[in-house]
């Protein structure tokens, strides 16, 4: 029997990188995938990827899934995504909160309306969204959260002389620590209900096209690429299993697993 039978799941920012990956995942286990980004149309954005071409692929496969289309930095689009999710689908089993606008600039002079739209999806988002899903999950007694982050969200290392260029990443580290932070709190606040909520990360950059456009490997690194595919097996991990409150990283995490029939712990 596939893991997610029977579960629905919502994924968000799932038009390209990272977000289609799990999406896809979650649905090759049976879930019943709501995808949700901005970018519905190829071409809509500046960025490859949209919503349409994500929903061809998962059901190309068999897959069952419906797309919503959200501005994230809307409360009252964010209320709409789950009405429609639950209206289509039923209530939400799993949330993953993966949607992220990033902007790097010196925090001296970094612009407030992109202060402003990265809060408002990487943080705020996240924890309204948790707060519409969680009385469906409370009642059934069983539920999964779980927040997209980076390790951008580690506090620099070493004397500020050796980090030079770290410093137009610190609204962006910022987010991704307040979402973790947010994180293991949550989880504290309703394992009692049967909730689990779980941070992950990737241990190495995916070549999503954000990171591509921001040039954030270097020309010639390519081979320090990771596989968007270890994420989504990690996010699958964490979605399927009675684990909390874990700050995770994708490659140790599935270190700590055997494949089986699906994902079992040794």
């Amino acid at each position: 029997m596939a893991l997610l039978d029977g579960k629905i799941a919502l994924v968000t920012g799932a038009s390209r990188g990272i977000g289609v990956a799990i999406a896809e995942r979650l649905a090759a286990e049976k879930a019943a995938v709501v995808i949700s980004a901005r970018t519905v149309e190829p071409g809509a954005s500046q960025f490859a990827g949209s919503l349409t071409e994500t929903l061809s692929s998962i059901r190309g496969t068999g897959g069952m899934a419906i797309a919503v289309a959200a501005d994230l930095t809307k409360p009252a689009d964010r209320v709409h995504l789950i009405e429609q999710s639950t209206k289509e689908f039923g209530p939400i089993d799993i949330l993953v909160n993966n949607a992220a606008v990033t902007w790097f600039e010196p925090t001296a002079t970094f612009n407030e309306h992109h202060y402003d739209v990265m809060f408002e999806v990487q943080v705020k988002a996240p924890v309204h969204l948790a707060q519409l899903v969680m009385p469906g999950m409370k009642e059934r007694g069983r539920g999964w959260i779980l927040n997209i982050s980076s390790g951008a969200s580690r506090h620099p290392q070493g004397p500020p002389d050796r980090m030079r260029g770290a410093g137009a990443g610190t609204i962006y580290g910022m987010c991704k620590a307040a979402l973790e932070r947010f994180t293991t709190g949550l989880a504290a606040e309703v394992w009692e209900d049967g909730i689990f909520v779980n941070v992950l990360s990737p241990s190495g950059p995916v070549a999503t096209p954000g990171i591509i456009y921001h040039r954030l490997v270097p020309p010639g690194a390519e081979d320090r690429y990771e596989p968007v595919e270890l994420m989504a097996d990690a996010a699958l991990a964490l979605c399927s299993r009675d684990l909390t409150g874990r700050i995770a990283y994708s490659k140790p995490l599935l270190g700590n697993w055997i494949r089986t029939d699906g994902l079992t712990t040794p």
